[in-house]
């Protein structure tokens, strides 16, 4: 091996590593947090949350909630009104609970009001608006018609599967399940999983029956709380769950 091909070898390796550890740098400075600049934008970004960078489009923050523990991920839009430097009035477009996780690439789109519960989360690419177009007027493209805007609410414990899209007026009770790809609109009880274009019930949790149809997922190897701490313990915690799932697989 000549000695050009040994100095472009390190080269390419030096480059590699100096690459990935100056993107690691600008991801991690480039996070909004509690204790950034950006914070000062949101009408409220509660202690140890994070929006991850890169970050989608965000504007309207003055009218933006983001709870306490809440982890936003890269690329995720969020939004209240048309553009940037509308005054949208006293009242808060989009208030997102505490300890919520949004994958990859979510839209939150707020117009009028979307509230979501503590505790709420979603897979990657998952699309949550207020606001449709109106197609009434035959004449009329559209994309030009005066669109219109119903409240969503989606409850505290929710999960949203990747791709998942929720209309305006959408309601969801506590832990409702939403499948992947799921057109949502409409109103949902507490406890049950929903899915399909357009989505409806397929499974609920009736008090004195149990689930409906009966659950053919094994058991939880841990509750909630659980999660909850050993996720507040940070990689030993995670380590710990880990090893509990291979356990359990031996």
């Amino acid at each position: 091996m000549s000695l050009k091909h040994v100095l472009a070898t390190r080269a390419r390796r030096a480059l590699h590593s100096a690459v990935h550890r100056g993107w690691e740098w600008i991801q991690r400075h480039g996070e909004i947090t509690p204790a950034t600049p950006g914070r000062r934008r949101f009408a409220y970004l509660g202690e140890g949350a994070c929006i991850g960078f890169p970050v989608g489009a965000i504007y309207g923050e003055p009218w933006i909630s983001i709870g306490d523990h809440t982890l936003v991920g890269t690329h995720v839009t969020i939004s209240a009104g048309f553009v940037p430097g509308l005054d949208l009035g006293p009242d808060l477009i989009v208030k997102i609970g505490s300890g919520c996780s949004l994958g990859r690439g979510t839209h939150i789109v707020g117009h009028q009001s979307i509230e979501i519960g503590d505790h709420v989360f979603t897979g990657p690419n998952v699309y949550i608006t207020d606001q449709n177009h109106t197609y009434g007027d035959l004449d009329m493209p559209i994309g030009r018609q005066w669109p219109e805007n119903r409240p969503v609410v989606i409850g505290d414990g929710c999960w949203i599967g990747t791709g998942a899209i929720i209309l305006p007026g959408t309601r969801l009770g506590r832990n409702v399940a939403v499948a992947g790809g799921a057109v949502v609109r409409g109103e949902f009880p507490d406890h049950c999983v929903i899915g399909g274009v357009p989505a409806k019930i397929l499974r609920r949790h009736d008090p004195e029956e149990g689930w409906i149809p009966p659950m053919r997922s094994p058991r939880p190897l841990a509750s909630l709380e659980e999660l909850a701490k050993l996720s507040a313990e940070g990689l030993a915690g995670l380590q710990a769950l880990q090893d509990k799932l291979r356990e359990e697989a031996s």
